[in-house]
């Protein structure tokens, strides 16, 4: 049994930006709807399928949902601002338990202009990064366990496979059985050390492609892989 008689739980997370190589996570706020919708419109409307809101019909209906989504603490929303100065898409610290040490981030929406891209990746790294440099003890990833693309990034991001909870939800009128992925602190340097190695600009050719894979770089740190992604 670990000893965590002298922890401190950390504190939540305050509504600053967070500032990365790539990236600059910012709060969501009123001014980045029309940018954001601009965004998601290169989408035809299948980075929503998976998620329990949206495609939004136009920029009222989003900007209906963004009013009442940036004023909340938990979920935390921050759009991601790329490295040429558009905004790519949104994601968010959510399930914030500073008694458990334990956080989520979620909500992903990235436009087309962000996904499979070094912005993307780091995007959520960032929160990881504050997340276990905050102090919390463990970092999760929830998707809809049909949505193969998303359990992969999971593996891919260094959290390890903990299952599939079946019937955990219902979103958009069908079921949701939801698969389980965390890294914990003990496993964090070998991450970010994985993650920087990653991020590196000479890891990039001329061309912006990888030479050495993050998946290749996180995979010894995992506790179990899934199944089904391998």
């Amino acid at each position: 049994m670990t000893d965590l008689a002298d922890w401190i739980p950390p504190p939540l997370p305050s509504r600053t930006p967070i500032k990365g190589r790539y990236v600059t996570l910012e709060p969501l706020g009123r001014a980045h709807a029309a940018d954001l919708f601009e965004a998601f419109a290169e989408d035809g409307g299948a980075m929503w399928d998976y998620l329990p809101t949206g495609p939004h019909k136009d920029l009222a209906s989003y900007i209906a949902w963004l009013d009442a989504a940036r004023l909340g603490w938990d979920p935390l929303h921050y759009a991601v601002r790329m490295a040429d100065g558009r905004l790519g898409g949104t994601l968010s610290l959510m399930r914030i338990d500073p008694r458990a040490g334990s956080a989520e981030t979620g909500w992903l929406t990235f436009a087309p202009r962000l996904q499979r891209t070094r912005e993307a990746t780091e995007a959520v790294y960032r929160l990881m990064e504050w997340s276990f440099e905050a102090g919390y003890r463990r970092f999760e990833w929830k998707c809809h366990a049909a949505n193969l693309p998303s359990r992969r990034a999971a593996q891919r991001f260094g959290m390890s496979f903990e299952g599939v909870f079946r019937q955990a939800g219902v979103v958009k009128g069908a079921n949701r059985d939801t698969a389980w992925y965390a890294a914990i602190d003990l496993e964090w340097p070998a991450l970010k050390a994985a993650f920087e190695t990653w991020l590196e600009p000479g890891n990039f050719d001329g061309a912006g492609r990888q030479k050495q894979s993050l998946a290749a770089l996180t995979r010894p740190v995992l506790a179990a892989v899934d199944p089904l992604v391998g």
